[in-house]
């Protein structure tokens, strides 16, 4: 069978019901729609080879975050973390003995993301490495995933017209007068990626209203400004 024929043939339900659940309108205020904002922690940067060994979900609805309903997960990769991505997040192997492996958590994940948009820090990393998983899944990625460093950017321009290039996500919180949750953490990284998209979706509102048009709008210009 071809990847085409398998793309349109989710393998479980949860595939299925991801691929088809209806996406909130690029007209939709920001606020009325809703997220999921990811976080992954990795064995290193190289999608060809690297693999996903901790995740987490949060997710936002009505422009506040529901920290009740995230998801967490460990996930057990076919190789063992080196040391250099161990001293990173902290992930040992032991910690992954136990662990299922990413087959094993990719519906959960798939629930976890229906019927939202996307958000991520740096989110040409969780492109990457949840493409593959999905497709696998015989499902694509659906929709473009708002960049809560591109948003920076967009920020920083229209506030300052300084350049925010290479915001890490501690400092860019910071810079908010946010807190940072446990850093180097799939849950924790995801919930202060969750506290900067809503400072920054907020900071970008002029007029009341700010849809889910105009911040990839603002996206697309400060990736233009790179």
């Amino acid at each position: 069978m071809s990847l085409r024929d398998r793309l349109r043939r989710p393998a479980t339900r949860a595939a299925a019901v991801y691929a088809h659940a209806p996406l909130d309108g690029l007209g939709t205020d920001w606020r009325a729609a809703s997220w999921a904002v990811i976080d992954l922690e990795l064995t290193g940067l190289d999608s060809r080879r690297d693999e996903i060994i901790a995740l987490g979900v949060v997710p936002v609805d009505g422009g506040r975050i529901h920290a009740g309903d995230a998801l967490y997960r460990i996930v057990h990769p076919s190789r063992p973390p080196s040391r250099a991505s161990v001293e990173v997040h902290g992930i040992r192997p032991a910690d992954l003995e136990s662990a299922p492996a990413m087959d094993a958590v990719v519906d959960e994940l798939l629930e976890a993301l229906t019927g939202r948009r996307l958000v991520a820090h740096a989110a040409f990393v969780e492109r990457a490495f949840l493409a593959p998983v999905l497709r696998a899944r015989g499902v694509r990625l659906r929709g473009e995933i708002l960049d809560t460093q591109l948003l920076a950017r967009a920020w920083a321009a229209e506030r300052t017209g300084e350049r925010a290039e290479g915001l890490q996500l501690d400092a860019l919180a910071h810079r908010l007068g946010l807190p940072v949750h446990r850093a180097h953490h799939a849950l924790g990284d995801a919930l202060t990626t969750a506290q900067v998209f809503l400072a920054l979706a907020s900071h970008l509102e002029h007029d009341g209203a700010l849809s889910v048009r105009a911040l990839l709008g603002d996206q697309a210009r400060a990736r233009g400004r790179a």
